[in-house]
Formats: structure tokens, sequence, C-alpha cells
């Protein structure tokens, strides 16, 4: 397969918040709290315009098939690394998922964020979200800390 990645630019944002959407739809089985209509996650143009933050976006065909982004933050001062980067918007296209290329991806991203002096890297992703699980653990990512929410009316 003929696949390029390359930082997005300002031109793709309409193809993200479509992607972005398709996020939003994935995640929405382990959560019943994301709203039905005007849910978004991201600041597309602050992650393609930061120095601090790499959104990059997988091409086949002059199409975007897959995206995720690094942005290095700050850590808790508890810890004993001062900046971690965080990934987030990790996406592939379904039909072009079972192929390696968000393995692919999250490599690239943790590489240029090591170029920078990241050695840590942290992500969410739902406890129920098994699929998504396996390909982080794949990539050598753990289990860490839990988020429990609980919703009263």
């Amino acid at each position: 397969m003929n696949l390029i990645f390359r930082p997005a630019t300002l031109n793709d944002i309409p193809a993200l918040l479509q992607l972005e959407q398709a996020v939003v739809e994935a995640e929405r089985p382990f959560n019943p709290q994301i709203k039905h209509s005007g849910a978004w996650y991201y600041d597309l143009p602050a992650l393609i315009a930061q120095d601090d933050s790499l959104l990059l976006v997988a091409v086949h065909a002059d199409q975007i098939i897959a995206t995720g982004y690094v942005q290095i933050r700050a850590t808790k001062p508890a810890l004993t690394y001062r900046q971690h980067g965080y990934l987030g918007f990790m996406y592939v296209a379904e039909d072009f998922r079972g192929q390696g290329i968000n393995q692919q991806l999250m490599q690239n991203l943790i590489t240029w964020a090591q170029e920078r002096g990241v050695s840590d890297f942290h992500l969410d992703v739902y406890a129920g979200n098994e699929a998504a699980i396996r390909a982080y653990e794949k990539a050598g990512f753990k289990p860490c800390l839990m988020q429990m929410t609980l919703h009263q009316e």
C-alpha cells in the first residue's frame, strides 16, 4: 500500500473534522454522556500551529485515512519527569484497520517527541475499548491510572 505520513495542514481541517466525528461515534458506546450533537474533542488549528504538538495524518490515494497527534505537556510535579508526550486523536478508517497503520503512526509521533527530549508518553482509552487497548499494548503502553466516573441525576 502506498501510504504517506505527513503533518496536517489547515487545508486538512474539513477531512479531520469528519474523522473527529468518527472518533466521537466510536467512543459513544463507551460513554453515554457524550453529546449526540455538537460533540467536539480537539482544537485542530492549535494542534497544527503549536510548536509543542504534531498532528500527523496518513494519506492513501489522496485521502486521509488515519490521524493522531502528540502534544508535549508538563507533568505533575510529583513525577520524576517534567514533561511527557500525550497521544490523542488516534484513528484509522475502518477499511484500513489491521494493517499496522496505527503502529506506524504512533512510532512517528513518539520519534518526533523523543527528538525534542521526551521519553514518557501517556494516552487515554476507554476501559471497554478492548481493540484500542490491544493496539496500545502492542506498542508498549501499559495501564497505569484508571479514571472512575459517577453520574447522578
